[in-house]
């Protein structure tokens, strides 16, 4: 069902579930795993970090499995709504077939002040989307497995 698995990291730790829940299923179908991380400057710093950022989640994957990483810009004057179009774009680009993302799980006033990557994402993207949030992988994983 699936062949391309894109995983958009940002070093949290609702992300790193995210790639773990995203691997998961990569060995499942035998998928190839794409990492996307994010930055909003095109300074050598941010390019540093994120580059050393998907280096370290490259190095936490099996040596079997088929990995790809992508560093992509975002307008940083466009705030979240930068950020999702960069996923959303690197999706496209790639022809993912699935996108899994960590949610934070904000509600109420949190919510609509701060926003959510993930919601904006949601609306741009037309392959499938797996969000994941915190503490929950194992919930999400046996209700794929159920399915």
């Amino acid at each position: 069902m699936y062949k391309k698995i894109m995983v958009a990291i940002d070093g949290s730790e609702v992300s790193r579930s995210a790639l773990q829940e995203g691997l998961h299923i990569a060995n499942s179908y035998g998928a190839t795993v794409c990492l996307v991380h994010v930055i909003g400057d095109s300074d050598d710093t941010d390019q540093q970090v994120g580059n050393d950022l998907l280096n370290q989640a490259k190095a936490t994957v099996s040596s079997e499995q088929r990995v790809e990483t992508r560093l992509v810009q975002a307008e940083a004057r466009y705030g979240l709504t930068g950020v999702s179009d960069a996923i959303a774009s690197a999706v496209k680009d790639w022809n993912a077939d699935l996108l899994v993302v960590g949610t934070a799980n904000r509600r109420g006033l949190e919510r609509m002040v701060i926003g959510s990557v993930a919601e904006q994402v949601l609306a741009k993207v037309e392959s499938s989307i797996l969000l994941v949030r915190p503490n929950e992988v194992d919930v999400v994983r046996s209700t794929l497995v159920d399915a």
